[in-house]
């Protein structure tokens, strides 16, 4: 299919991205989506993200010459089979030693990416059409019937539902993907060690360390500021990802101890710049890819395939399982908005699974015996054996 189209972000803020067509003008459909999108006060990278989905939507009705305002289902499976057929360029690896996606990494256990599309993207993909279709449709501009099909029944139920129940489980709709929902990996501490130790700068370690005593996710710890360290009160100020609040997260003293160091011998930036700065070239701050890079330097040198979001799932694994910890200050600490999503860290680690088996297996037989003044033939009678 060719790649003709592009998003690109816009000065103005509602909307902050725009999907332009194959004249290089913008699509008018997607403004006007876009621009409510943002205006019921979604995050711009919420908008871009939209915005690339409508690209690839209208990038086959072009394709198939089919008028947006024209699609039918038969127009939304095309683009499903498309997407579970083509390779994602994401997962394209230059390097010929790299290991075959989706095979597991036997240091870990982890299984790298497949090479195509994940199930949860196409279902992404199809709930960014389907909210196209349906605002156009309430605002009077587009088709009533929306192409992409619907559970009902699912819709019905969800629209009454008591929060404090379980979801109830229903028929996926057609052309929707079957996916599961992946346990947390976290690095197990006998692996820590290992991982902390190949790292070799005082930057890259403080990062690592506060990633792991304070949960936070990675783009949010990039953004910390001089003044957003409370040397004293142990604590570090970080815009949250879900509520865009300025919120306090803690910090172990280990953590503190390195940052300090190496911000002594890098200096302090003003106070309104990331304390996280490029090594090499012009001074800036440390960029998501720039840290997620340091991890895949870590992963070569080690041969294992962390992420940086395990870091986060260490975290909430190592919080949720200390005895001296309730999963409520847990919740509190990685600021989960359901404590069924911190329930997900509350299991047994499998070094501890291991010491307690190896317990289990040393622990000696108990002999059978029998107290004086017993008969050991009328126990036999009795019990026998």
């Amino acid at each position: 299919m060719p790649r003709i189209g592009s998003v690109v972000q816009l000065d103005t803020q509602h909307p902050p991205y725009v999907v332009l067509g194959r004249d290089g003008l913008p699509v008018e459909p997607t403004v006007a989506f876009l621009r409510d999108l943002s205006l019921g006060d979604n995050s711009p990278l919420t908008c871009r993200s939209y915005a690339y989905d409508l690209l690839r939507w209208f990038r086959v009705l072009w394709f198939l010459g089919v008028e947006w305002d024209k699609a039918v289902e038969a127009e939304t499976a095309a683009m499903v089979g498309l997407l579970r057929a083509a390779a994602n360029p994401q997962r394209r690896r230059s390097n010929p030693n790299a290991p075959r996606p989706g095979s597991v990494n036997l240091r870990t256990g982890k299984r790298y990416l497949k090479a195509g599309y994940a199930a949860s993207t196409i279902n992404h993909a199809l709930t960014v059409v389907s909210c196209f279709y349906e605002f156009h449709a309430e605002s009077g501009r587009g088709p009533v019937m929306n192409p992409v099909p619907v559970s009902q029944a699912r819709r019905q139920a969800l629209a009454h539902l008591d929060p404090t129940e379980p979801v109830p489980v229903f028929r996926r709709s057609r052309l929707r993907q079957k996916s599961n929902q992946a346990d947390p990996r976290a690095i197990p501490d006998a692996m820590w060690e290992e991982f902390f130790a190949a790292l070799n700068h005082n930057r890259d370690r403080a990062a690592i360390l506060l990633y792991v005593s304070s949960g936070a996710r990675a783009s949010e710890l990039l953004g910390i500021t001089p003044a957003d360290i409370d040397w004293s009160g142990q604590l570090v100020y970080v815009i949250s990802k879900g509520t865009r609040e300025r919120e306090a997260i803690p910090a172990s003293p280990q953590a503190l101890v390195v940052l300090a160091a190496y911000l002594d011998a890098a200096g302090l930036p003003p106070a309104h710049q990331a304390i996280l700065r490029a090594r090499r070239g012009p001074d800036r701050p440390l960029t998501y890819w720039a840290m997620r890079r340091v991890i895949q330097r870590v992963n070569e040198k080690l041969k294992t395939n962390w992420s940086l979001h395990d870091l986060r799932h260490t975290a909430a694994e190592r919080m949720a399982n200390d005895p001296n910890l309730t999963l409520v200050e847990v919740r509190a600490i990685l600021r989960h908005t359901d404590l069924a999503t911190t329930g997900r860290y509350l299991r047994a680690r499998v070094e501890d699974l291991f010491d307690a088996l190896q317990t289990h297996y040393n622990r000696p037989k108990v002999e059978r015996s029998i107290p004086a003044g017993y008969d050991p033939d009328d126990f036999k009678a009795v019990f026998g054996g």
